[in-house]
């Protein structure tokens, strides 16, 4: 039977559940057949659209829990990572939007105010919940209101140092929260059994607590013998806990901890979440799942258990899309031959190995590759004492992860003046992940850090040329980005200026186009639009974007007009960029700059998105040849001033 069939066969319990009261009144019996029918419409529904499939297989029966425990959106439930939370949108009303999910009009792949009162978090970036849960449990024990907070961590979010900062903050407030410790990643079994539940009970017991302070404050009190004794009985309660629950990632903490308990096992994640609930204090409830659970193509993907496919064949779990050669690809191959070139190479990844490319480099150099877990600020950090110590790292991470070790890379890299290079990939617009995926900030942001150059390639051999120019730099700092799907095809340059690579040029000298990175083939098709309309135009790859190369000022000199475009936020990218080089060097050629505004634009596909934003070949070539008939109808000193105007 297909998985289409069953969903229709058996979605008689889903299709009656429109917000978690309906969960509530549900037998055990009728939870395990809810639990099987939300799993088949997952793998039918995610199949189609691309999504996150794994991570929300493993927690089907610890979000049925949850909302059976708690009353959201009075109490909040908070998702770190947002990616496993497609059960909780199932569950608050939202099926129906899953057949668009991650499209335009669709649902968003994580958390959204906008579909929801039950969605709160929306960032999607891992280890923030728990200091969100902090500041809104304050908020509420100031307020006086009795509201419960939870937060569901997992997917590795552990790993990241925000994590520790908020539980140590959380164990000093000591306000009623719940961390619900989603562990898809241990190789042990979770201790069941009637003695685990009864020292889960006991130790959640406020009447435990009295007796251990009575105890505690009786021997405290009795000379020579009483301390010492209690510190032996505290010794052996201690040791009869971690016989039966041993986590010593949870030692110490000064929250109480109950678990591990089995994830998949709804009665029993519904036992431990009440008692946490009803403690009256910070909690962790450690749930034991499997990513991709209950789906056989998910459970045996080695890799990542179909944590984020394409769309994909429901009954297989094989990809449907044509195989291609991706920049991510490139750049892994690449890397690898400079690694065997180079024996000084390292390679960092924050938990990302597969999706950058840098489990290539794993598999055949174990030993020259740290994953040190989402935790980017130490990954930047830990890169510089790499360099210190006379390696090169490569440090592979999404484009938009990288804006959280901003001081990082400004203050414990850039000043030191060491050689660190940091791969970007999904640079720019990536379309169906949504506005906090998306990679546009990179070159504005970190434009402004000193010593600090940044290449944008346009195909899959400027890819190669610059990340070995990066990697040959040794006083500074590199950033190489790139965006994510297939590579651009090969745009060979006419002839290179310095750094700058000139891709098309015409006779007439009207307009200068700086086609950032991806985008050079977009100003190839400008520049023939324009060519239509009798003007010429130029069209140069700067390579290297920061800082801005002093050739590309002196194009810029001998054309009527310089118009850029990139895929980045227009405020601080390149276009700001190279029109101040271009003051400072009394270059008063008037200036475009074409990017993305600085705005939270929704998902969609990148073309959708691309077009919103008259980011495309029409619009391009409209905008230039508009802009440079005006300078055919007016003198130069009244356009320069309308410029300004415009920039105002």
């Amino acid at each position: 039977m297909s998985v289409e069939e069953g969903t229709a066969n058996h979605g008689r319990l889903l299709g009656a559940v429109r917000g978690p009261q309906d969960v509530k009144r549900m037998t055990a019996e009728q939870l395990d057949i809810l639990a099987a029918e939300i799993r088949d419409f997952l793998i039918a529904k995610v199949s189609r659209t691309g999504g996150h499939v794994g991570p929300n297989l493993g927690v089907v029966e610890l979000t049925l829990a949850m909302h059976r425990v708690f009353d959201s959106p009075r109490d909040r439930l908070l998702f770190d990572t947002g990616h496993q939370a497609y059960v909780h949108k199932i569950l608050t009303g939202r099926q129906d939007g899953f057949d668009k999910l991650r499209q335009r009009g669709g649902l968003s792949g994580y958390p959204s105010q906008a579909e929801s009162e039950h969605d709160l978090i929306e960032n999607s970036h891992a280890s923030t919940a728990l200091s969100y849960a902090d500041g809104l449990a304050k908020a509420y024990a100031l307020r006086g209101e009795p509201r419960s907070v939870v937060a569901v961590v997992g997917d590795g979010a552990l790993t990241g140092g925000m994590c520790w900062e908020a539980l140590n903050n959380i164990a000093t407030a000591g306000n009623p929260l719940v961390i619900v410790v989603n562990d898809n990643g241990r190789s042990y079994s979770p201790t069941i059994g009637g003695l685990a539940d009864h020292l889960s009970s006991l130790r959640l017991n406020p009447g435990y607590e009295k007796v251990l302070d009575t105890v505690k404050d009786a021997l405290g009190s009795t000379p020579l013998v009483g301390k010492p004794m209690y510190e032996v009985l505290h010794a052996v309660k201690k040791g009869i806990k971690d016989a039966v629950a041993p986590q010593a990632m949870f030692e110490d903490l000064g929250i109480k901890y109950v678990g591990p308990v089995d994830g998949h096992d709804i009665a029993a994640v519904e036992s431990s979440l009440r008692a946490a609930k009803n403690f009256g204090g910070p909690v962790i409830v450690h749930a034991v799942t499997r990513k991709g659970y209950g789906y056989r193509p998910a459970e045996e993907d080695e890799a990542d258990c179909l944590h984020g496919p394409g769309a994909f064949d429901a009954e297989t779990g094989k990809l449907l899309a044509v195989p291609s050669v991706k920049w991510t690809n490139v750049f892994a191959d690449e890397l690898v031959a400079i690694a065997d070139e180079r024996p000084d190479v390292v390679g960092i990844t924050a938990a990302m190995a597969e999706p950058t490319g840098i489990a290539t480099l794993a598999r055949k150099y174990p030993h020259r590759v740290y994953d040190v877990g989402i935790a980017e600020q130490h990954a930047a950090t830990s890169a510089a004492g790499l360099a210190m110590g006379g390696l090169h790292p490569v440090v592979a991470v999404y484009a938009t992860f990288l804006n959280r070790a901003f001081d990082q890379v400004l203050l414990d890299v850039a000043m030191h003046k060491l050689p660190v290079t940091f791969v970007l990939d999904r640079a720019g617009i990536t379309g169906p992940d949504g506005p906090s995926h998306y990679g546009i900030w990179d070159m504005s942001v970190f434009g402004v850090v000193p010593g600090l150059r940044i290449a944008a390639p346009r195909d899959a051999g400027s890819l190669r040329e610059e990340l070995r120019e990066a990697i040959a730099v040794d006083d500074g700092p590199t950033i190489l980005r790139f965006p994510t799907g297939t590579v651009a095809a090969d745009l060979p340059a006419v002839r290179r200026v310095g750094t700058v690579d000139v891709l098309a040029e015409s006779a007439r000298t009207d307009v200068l186009l700086v086609a950032v990175g991806s985008f050079a083939g977009l100003g190839m098709e400008v520049a023939a639009r324009v060519a239509e309309q009798g003007y010429g135009v130029t069209v140069v790859d700067p390579r290297w974007v920061r800082p801005v190369p002093a050739e590309l000022v002196e194009l810029a000199a001998g054309h009527r007009l310089v118009v850029t475009v990139e895929d980045g936020v227009r405020v601080g990218g390149v276009g700001d960029a190279l029109a101040q080089a271009m003051r400072d060097a009394d270059v008063r050629v008037p200036l475009r700059d074409l990017g993305v505004p600085a705005d939270w634009h929704p998902h969609g596909t990148r073309a959708q998105i691309l077009a919103d934003l008259r980011l495309t070949a029409q619009d391009v070539a409209r905008d230039v040849t508009g802009w440079i008939s005006r300078l055919d109808a007016q003198p130069v000193e009244d356009v320069q001033r309308d410029e300004a105007g415009a920039k105002n």
